[in-house]
């Protein structure tokens, strides 16, 4: 029974673990992508690839959210 509560809690930290590291590279993307608008000899392909990226990052974050979130209907 303890192995069973011991895997919960080591896939539940390591879960943790990746939404922070999702986390941060989110906002280091963000930060990248805003210092790169500013610039005006832009690569806006590269630009796109960054956006899309980021757009990428925040559905993993959202997904993994939900799933580390219980379910309050349950």
């Amino acid at each position: 029974m303890r192995d069973t509560g011991d895997k919960v809690d080591r896939e539940l930290f390591r879960n943790m673990q990746k939404l922070r590291d999702l986390r941060i590279q989110h906002r280091d993307l963000d930060e990248v992508i805003a210092r790169l608008s500013l610039d005006f000899n832009i690569d806006e392909l590269q630009l796109k690839r960054l956006k899309k990226r980021k757009l990428a990052l925040k559905d993993q974050i959202l997904l993994l959210e939900s799933q580390l979130i219980p379910n309050l209907n349950a």
